[in-house]
Formats: C-alpha cells, sequence, structure tokens
C-alpha cells in the first residue's frame, strides 16, 4: 500500500469553503480505482495549511488511474480556487509500525 500525503496551502480565510470542497469530492476518490481511504487533516500551528492523506492499493493506481480520469479534473475544479500554492505531494511507504 501507498500513502499519498499532499500538503496544501488555502487562501486565507477560504478554509470553510474548501472543507466543503474536499467533503463535496470524497466520493470521486471512493470510487477510484485503488483508493483504500482519505481523509483531510488541518493544521492547528498553520491552520490553512491542510494535509490530504489518501492510502492507494498502488502508486500507479494514484498516478495513472487517478491523477489521468475525469474524476481528478473534477477534483482540481472542486478545489483548486481554495489553493494558495500548489499542492506538495510526496508518497509514502509503511517503514515500521509502533505503538
Amino acid at each position: 500500500m501507498i500513502t499519498e500525503i499532499a500538503e496544501i496551502a488555502v487562501k486565507a480565510g477560504t478554509d470553510q469553503q474548501f472543507e466543503a470542497a474536499v467533503a463535496m469530492a470524497a466520493p470521486l476518490f471512493e470510487r477510484a480505482r485503488g483508493c483504500r481511504s482519505m481523509r483531510l487533516e488541518r493544521g492547528i500551528e498553520q491552520p490553512d495549511t491542510y494535509l490530504l492523506i489518501v492510502e492507494w492499493e498502488t502508486l500507479e493506481n494514484h498516478e495513472v488511474d487517478f491523477r489521468q480520469s475525469a474524476d481528478f479534473q473534477e477534483w482540481r475544479h472542486l478545489v483548486g480556487d481554495f489553493f494558495a500554492s500548489p499542492p506538495k505531494v510526496i508518497h509514502t511507504r509503511k517503514a515500521l509500525t509502533g505503538f
């Protein structure tokens, strides 16, 4: 399994609208090939910064299947206007499980 972590800085004062748009977009992820889960977390020290965390079965499910789909275009249409800058995206694989 692969975890996508997207750091998203939103324009000041648009937090509620952004969160509502992500909620509207959740079905796009639910039906995406290989998507196991998604969640949105909000920064405490930097409340205009969010982490979108999506678990994919494979990297290709995100980079090819989702990113080249009409649903990805719809995702960007729903949330893109709230971005203060382009999201920073990394992919991780579990290295160690602790507590």
